[in-house]
């Protein structure tokens, strides 16, 4: 009894490649995991209208080209501010050359106390590049509501020693101003070190 011969099945090389191609294509077009929180394709934190400490009007268009970091915070912050501003200047200097991609923004939340002239002084203390943002009660609470950013008064002692509760995360764009992520405080330098060079 003869066996019946199967057919045989020749995959050429120009199949193999395409094959080969399409699969590294896919790889190349699935969405990067981040260790912060993906926010990519949000409907808020779109755009601000603002002050920075130099007295130039700034949007988020004018550091397209870049990875911009918003923070909203104050300056007389005793922790929470200090610490993410000082980490973010770590996360600079842990990318190297690429650092110069990074645009560190701070938003004051506090446009009474914060002027110009002392976030002048207070944000480029953590790098000369890093750019202190402010602008009227009006303003601040626009750009607070777009980034869905809380922040509350909290009386002192005087009239001028309240402090503030404020959300404590920053929000990160890629370099065509899109949103992509929110770093919550605290959230160590080496996993946005990680998520930035994704994004770089």
């Amino acid at each position: 009894m003869r066996r019946a011969l199967r057919p045989h099945t020749h995959v050429s090389a120009p199949t193999r490649f395409a094959a080969a191609f399409a699969v590294a294509l896919l790889a190349a077009c699935s969405p990067p995991t981040f260790n912060n929180v993906d926010i990519t394709g949000a409907e808020y934190a779109r755009d601000f209208a603002l002050t920075d400490h130099t007295g130039a009007r700034r949007t988020l268009a004018d550091y397209r080209g870049k990875v911009v970091a918003v923070f909203f915070g104050f300056t007389q912050c005793p922790d929470v501010c200090p610490t993410t501003l000082a980490d973010m200047a770590q996360v600079k200097k842990a990318l190297g050359s690429a650092g110069d991609k990074l645009q560190v923004l701070f938003v004051t939340v506090d446009p009474e106390r914060d002027t110009q002239q002392v976030l002048a002084q207070y944000v480029p203390g953590f790098d000369p590049s890093f750019v202190g943002l402010y602008g009227t009660a009006e303003e601040t609470a626009k750009a607070a509501k777009e980034f869905k950013v809380f922040y509350q008064k909290t009386p002192g002692k005087t009239p001028t020693s309240y402090t503030i509760d404020h959300t404590a995360g920053s929000y990160v764009f890629d370099k065509d101003g899109r949103i992509r992520l929110f770093v919550k405080h605290a959230a160590g330098v080496e996993p946005i070190v990680a998520d930035l060079k994704k994004l770089l």
